[in-house]
């Protein structure tokens, strides 16, 4: 017998988060770091799909602008069992009076089962991330040594520099390619969610043209991950972005992590050549798709 239900409790949120982080690893999320997420979003559904009594499958999709996120993932094990079909017809359905007319999903590039379940129900791809990773213990960190003119520093020393960090962030973030449907929050929204720590900032005298973010998720953390790394459009092409790197992957050594992580779009080619100048090495990355609401269920 198949069931679909909302998570009601803490206990259901926490059966579709573990379901998702067993058929996606690479992508695995702490319970915290899934709450921030629906935190960030104006409305969410949490699906848990199950299938004679045991758990089989969850679904979660977040309205904060452009086409949703969409993410159904099955256990392999209780697949063909029309337990993904049950849980995108759900999410539509939920979809469908909030004026959503498309999904928007991922799937990993080694996965050709839900590749092929996503294309069947009409999503088409629309971008393309490489996944690298850098093992820290099979490398002798250098020094930033960033360009002339140009000093980087950590935001925690410098708490002042918040607003300037934040207006290069909506000056770059339009550049990354497959970034199209980025929409600016504001001010406060944005401050709210990030980590001074981690964050390091290039500066020009006393002006910010620069800055690189770490993340670390509780579900992997032996791993430090980066997040966007912005430079001022008049300040491109001069290495900062590379000094930015280098004091991000010394402080993550010094910290003890094992490993960094990033995912790169293929086509934002310079980020992925500096990447790979700097040692990191291709890992099986994910592919972005677009694609309708299920068809409206008959009654």
């Amino acid at each position: 017998m198949l069931e679909i239900r909302p998570c009601q409790s803490e206990a259901d949120e926490a059966l579709s988060l573990e379901i998702y982080n067993t058929v996606v690893p690479a992508e695995a999320v702490s319970l915290e770091e899934s709450r921030a997420w629906k935190a960030a979003q104006c409305e969410y559904l949490d699906l848990v799909g199950m299938f004679d009594g045991e758990p089989a499958g969850s679904g979660v999709i977040g309205i904060r602008g452009g086409s949703p996120l969409t993410l159904i993932t099955v256990l392999p094990e209780k697949r063909r069992h029309g337990i993904g079909s049950a849980l995108y017809q759900e999410v539509s359905d939920w979809a469908r009076p909030r004026r959503v007319e498309s999904l928007s999903t991922r799937v990993a590039e080694d996965d050709d089962e839900s590749f092929g379940f996503a294309c069947r129900r009409g999503f088409v791809e629309h971008g393309r991330e490489r996944r690298l990773v850098l093992d820290l213990a099979a490398i002798d960190p250098r020094p930033p040594s960033p360009p002339d003119g140009i000093r980087i520093v950590r935001w925690s020393d410098r708490p002042e520099l918040a607003h300037g960090i934040y207006e290069v962030a909506l000056e770059a973030h339009p550049d990354v390619p497959g970034s199209e449907e980025w929409s600016a929050e504001g001010h406060e929204d944005w401050l709210a969610r990030q980590a001074p720590e981690r964050m390091f900032v290039a500066l020009s005298g006393e002006e910010v043209v620069g800055f690189a973010q770490l993340s670390i998720n509780a579900a992997s953390p032996e791993v430090a991950v980066h997040r966007m790394t912005g430079v001022k459009r008049a300040f491109r092409r001069q290495g900062i972005a590379a000094a930015l790197k280098r004091a991000q992957i010394a402080w993550a050594a010094d910290e003890g992590f094992e490993r960094l992580e990033t995912t790169n779009e293929v086509r934002n080619q310079a980020i992925l050549q500096l990447n790979r100048r700097l040692g990191y090495r291709e890992v099986p990355g994910r592919i972005m798709l677009k694609g309708p609401l299920a068809t409206v269920t008959q009654t």
